[in-house]
Formats: C-alpha cells, structure tokens, sequence
C-alpha cells in the first residue's frame, strides 16, 4: 500500500508587494495552520516516510511547522519542479518515491488538482473543490499513484482543527 498526504502551503502574505513570489512567507495564521495540521497527522499516526516540498519559502515554512509535530522527522527533500507544479508534476515527482508513506507539500491549483484527480470519491467537505491554504488530503493506493484510484482516507483544513 501506498499512502499519500497532499497539503497546500499554509496562508503566506503580500507585505511587500514587489517581492518576489517565490519568497513569500507565511502569516502568524500561516504558522498555527501548518503546526495544527501537523499536529493532527502525528495524532493520527500519519507520519510520513519522506516529504517533498516545493522550494519555495512559504512551502518550507509549512513544512517547518507541520514536520516539528513528529516525533521522528521525515526525510525533507526540497523539490524546485514542485513549485507551481502542475498535477501531473506533483503525481510523478510522489511515484518517484519509493516508501510507503510520502507527503507533498506544493501550491494551487496543482496540489488541489492532483487531490481531485487521485481520488475515487471525493469528500462531502466544502472546502475540498477550492482546496484552500494548508489543506491535507490522505489518499490510500494499494500499489501505485494511478488516476482515479485512490481511496480517500481524509480531508481536512486548518479551519476545522481551530477556533
């Protein structure tokens, strides 16, 4: 079996518009988002083995903050052709791993794309059709990351875990 957890970066901010996007950080939101959703994996046992993250700096902060939740930090492998990724990117760049969890750490509309083209039904939740900031998605595989194929173990965004 083959899991694979999809997460949005959290909420980063346009302090300075005429930053470059691909140093955007994250908000104070930002960073209680991706802690609340790592928080929420290692309460599950949903660990992952290896965590491709975009390069981006919102995408390494969320990461940051969703891996310091685990008791045995993953491997962290920084992935430039994840950002902006389209869903094809983000499906083959999960394949090429070979471990029995992976989780990907990218950006719309590739990450949200991917979650709904992976799964076979996808959730009754609100938020999964616009896929928001830091939203995770657990998809099962019984032998490899096909189209379609995956059972949906869960969905969840940042929203549900506070307030």
């Amino acid at each position: 079996m083959i899991r694979l957890i999809l997460i949005r970066h959290a909420k980063s901010g346009w302090d300075d518009p005429m930053a470059d996007d691909h140093d955007r950080t994250l908000t104070e939101r930002g960073h209680k988002a991706a802690a609340a959703i790592g928080a929420w994996l290692a309460a599950r046992g949903d660990v992952p083995d290896v965590v491709l993250c975009s390069d981006a700096m919102r995408t390494q902060q969320t990461a940051k903050g969703v891996i310091a939740a685990f008791e045995t930090a993953p491997t962290l492998k920084l992935r430039p052709a994840l950002y902006h990724a389209s869903p094809d990117t983000v499906i083959d760049e999960a394949m090429a791993e070979r471990v029995g969890c992976v989780a990907v750490i990218g950006h719309n509309p590739g990450i949200g794309m991917a979650a709904h083209g992976l799964v076979k039904t996808r959730p009754a939740h609100g938020r999964f059709s616009d896929y928001p900031t830091c939203a995770t998605t657990i998809i099962d595989f019984p032998h490899a990351v096909l189209l379609g194929e995956g059972e949906l173990v869960d969905f969840v965004v940042p929203r549900d875990l506070t307030d």
